[in-house]
């Protein structure tokens, strides 16, 4: 098995030293740029978290898969922000506005390419799974995007289809992260398939702990301003969850203009008085904590040992630990 610290070494070294096509510079300096901004490195993290459980060794075979899991995250969130409007990415500019929308699209679809150029990198033994599992992985995390799109135009959302969305923009991915670590490591597939639940499960209860922190976190540390999806009228757990509790004057809070600053301040001061008023926060942290009690139940199922388990335990506290 491979420490952990020596995987958040390997971790720290593989995106210092990540290289991108020099030229054109328009083109691959906002890639440099995301990637330079940093980011807690979750995918890549759990990728070779899961891997060590099976594996003695870091190699390239690994490492530049690892590595294309950041990247088509990174290139997700690109376009994300453009969708959502978002000035601010870990504290810094977004790419939209520091060059461009045109550049910001251009850039996230070659960042997008570049993930599977390192993907391709993994063993020749098992390259066709990890194509065919990283391709359905991709065409869901689109799917998820979509139905997030949807949902902005719709008064409501239920519980149901909210936890679909959000297993499709976000869970697929942190598993697909999962199950990439031990199937490159040469698990058998039935503890292949129960680290992809882990890792799911685990996705779902880090995308409730984003909604929550949204809405309840601190800014320096959330690295985004705070109450943004109020001010997008975005459907998020919390909202849904509110309208659940039936919380009244929501969908009209969440309708009020918000240009100046003045309004947007307002309006962010309605909707988390509605959320109080219900109890949201507490809600929220209960869902968080109940996943991923649920996400490392899931993983125990997988043939490893008692460090194997702890390993995915650890994991998970330090993913949704704070808010819990």
């Amino acid at each position: 098995m491979i420490a952990e610290k020596t995987i958040d070494q390997a971790i720290q070294a593989l995106f210092k030293d990540i290289e991108f096509q020099a030229q054109p510079e328009g083109l691959y300096d906002p890639l440099r740029y995301m990637i330079a901004i940093g980011g807690k490195r979750i995918r890549p993290k759990l990728c070779l978290t899961t891997y060590g459980i099976y594996a003695d060794q870091l190699t390239p075979e690994i490492l530049e898969p690892a590595a294309g899991l950041e990247v088509f995250h990174t290139f997700t969130l690109i376009h994300d922000d453009i969708m959502d409007r978002s000035p601010l990415r870990r504290g810094h500019e977004t790419v939209w506005t520091k060059w461009s929308e045109d550049t910001a699209i251009l850039s996230g679809d070659v960042m997008c390419i570049d993930a599977y150029k390192r993907m391709a990198k993994a063993p020749a033994a098992v390259l066709p799974e990890v194509l065919q599992l990283f391709s359905k992985t991709a065409s869901e995390v689109c799917d998820g995007q979509q139905m997030d799109m949807d949902f902005e135009k719709r008064s409501t959302v239920g519980m149901n289809e909210y936890m679909q969305m959000i297993g499709l923009k976000t869970g697929v991915l942190i598993a697909c992260a999962a199950q990439l670590g031990a199937l490159i490591a040469g698990a058998d597939v039935r503890s292949q398939e129960c680290l992809y639940e882990y890792g799911y499960y685990l996705g779902l209860a880090f995308q409730v702990a984003d909604d929550y922190l949204d809405a309840y976190g601190d800014q320096k540390v959330f690295g985004k301003p705070i109450g943004g999806d109020i001010l997008n009228g975005k459907k998020s757990w919390l909202t849904v969850k509110a309208l659940e509790l039936g919380a009244g004057g929501l969908e009209e809070a969440l309708a009020a203009p918000a240009v100046s600053p003045e309004e947007k301040a307002a309006k962010i001061a309605r909707v988390m008085a509605i959320y109080d008023r219900v109890g949201i926060a507490d809600a929220a942290r209960k869902a968080i904590g109940d996943l991923s009690t649920r996400a490392i139940f899931k993983g125990t199922d997988a043939g490893m040992g008692a460090d194997g388990h702890q390993a995915l335990s650890c994991f998970a506290h330090s993913l949704v630990g704070r808010t819990v």
